[in-house]
């Protein structure tokens, strides 16, 4: 599911929602509005961190619609690192895709253009979600998953990093993702793989990269996630820069 955020206006998100193709929920401090489902009416903090029901956070709703939207619109800040457009001289938490001056109108066909092109938004929550309802998890006992995060430091006395940056080769990356999935779920006794490994700059204890397989038993899902992760890491062209607190290299030169 493709996001954005638009922090400093009140877009029309429905008007952007039409341009949209495939199920495109919105998100607004007063409601989640999506075309497939009755309307929930859920209120954000002040500064965006939650909702007003305590079991219902914005990445718990934003899980909840990952399985069945392609896009989710949101209006308002967040503590949640999502690609934003933001107008006027807010900082927000997420990656800035545009900035526009103040007064200026948002057109909606400027947002729908943009939602397009960024990075999916997915957790091992919504990776989860996908699995149980995928075909054959009636005859799954097992889901077995990995999760890489950003580390701060290797070791006590280690200098601490204080976030990655990871770029790739768009193409062939997802090609070659698609066919370790593919091999993988081919296994005996396995019936679906999903991976999902994020680009850009991701603070250190931020998630990285995530597995998931959907198994008959703990045994042959155990042992695919653990080749799935080797297998990306040795085949995926993604390269990684690491920043210190004293430093930047990219870390294949250090190899």
């Amino acid at each position: 599911m493709q996001t954005l955020s638009v922090v400093g206006a009140d877009p029309d998100l429905r008007a952007v929602a039409s341009r949209l193709d495939g199920p495109t929920a919105t998100v607004t401090r007063d409601a989640v509005d999506t075309p497939t489902a009755v309307d929930t009416t859920v209120t954000l903090s002040s500064d965006g961190s939650r909702l007003s029901r305590a079991a219902d956070d914005l990445p718990s709703v934003l899980d909840r619609l990952a399985p069945d939207h392609d896009h989710a619109l949101i209006a308002g800040d967040s503590t949640l690192r999502l690609p934003t457009v933001v107008v006027g001289e807010a900082d927000p938490a997420g990656d800035v895709v545009e900035r526009i001056p103040s007064g200026e109108t948002v057109a909606p066909e400027r947002l729908a253009a943009l939602v397009r092109d960024v990075e999916p938004y997915v957790t091992l929550s919504s990776l989860v979600a996908e699995a149980k309802a995928a075909d054959g998890a009636e005859r799954s006992g097992a889901i077995a998953t990995f999760t890489g995060r950003v580390r701060a430091r290797d070791g006590p006395d280690d200098e601490p990093t204080t976030r990655l940056a990871f770029d790739r080769y768009d193409a062939v990356a997802a090609e070659r993702l698609a066919t370790i999935e593919s091999e993988l779920a081919d296994r005996e006794g396995v019936f679906g793989v999903w991976t999902h490994h994020r680009v850009g700059v991701i603070p250190a204890g931020e998630d990285i990269v995530f597995v998931v397989v959907l198994a008959g038993h703990r045994t042959e899902a155990f042992a695919t996630v653990s080749d799935g992760i080797d297998r990306l890491k040795r085949e995926v062209p993604i390269f990684k820069r690491e920043t210190t607190v004293s430093e930047t290299f990219w870390t294949h030169e250090r190899e």
